[in-house]
């Protein structure tokens, strides 16, 4: 996968198949001596037994009956590695999944963040009644947002949050947010 929004996105719709009903993506950045973005996923999905959860980020491994191979954890697992990261998942059966990758994003193999944007927008377009909070922060700064369909539904009562305008909301948001968030470090302006 060439951008981490779109392994976000997969490890996420693992999320949704294992009967998730809040998915938190979070991602922390530190930019100064060393560079790292750590991005977690997290679910309360059924979890895995702690067999399946060591053999997720094999490629030649994959609990789903439609095809005989699974790729895109262990190309998000790649992506970490790449820059000399890591990658881990702990799993509980009945609790769920938190799958974290620390990565140097400033590296020169470092896979782009891409459109974080609509990837989210795309996770509530696709699953409206679940719920997805997005926290994106900088330890060298102290800046941070969330975007919390929780607080979403609060505030739009009524309105799907799959309308159209909801979703150009969210997109927007989380895009003028990320740039301002990044901007002074080595990142500035990759936004997109």
């Amino acid at each position: 996968m060439q951008e981490l929004s779109l392994n976000i996105l997969d490890i996420a719709e693992n999320s949704v198949s294992a009967g998730a009903t809040r998915l938190e993506i979070e991602l922390r950045y530190a930019f100064g001596a060393e560079n790292r973005l750590t991005v977690t996923i997290r679910d309360n999905g059924h979890g895995m037994s702690e067999e399946t959860a060591q053999r997720v980020a094999d490629p030649f491994y994959t609990t789903r009956t439609t095809r005989k191979v699974g790729l895109g954890t262990a190309f998000f697992k790649l992506a970490a590695e790449l820059t000399g990261g890591s990658f881990s998942v702990e799993s509980k059966l009945g609790e769920g999944t938190a799958v974290t990758a620390v990565l140097d994003p400033t590296h020169l193999d470092a896979v782009p963040l891409g459109d974080l944007a609509a990837t989210c927008a795309a996770l509530v377009q696709t699953s409206p009644e679940m719920e997805l909070c997005l926290t994106v922060s900088r330890e060298d700064t102290g800046a941070a947002f969330t975007a919390d369909t929780v607080q979403f539904r609060e505030i739009l009562g009524e309105i799907p949050l799959d309308s159209p305008e909801v979703l150009r909301f969210l997109s927007d948001f989380i895009r003028e947010n990320l740039a301002e968030l990044l901007a002074g470090s080595p990142l500035e302006g990759t936004a997109d």
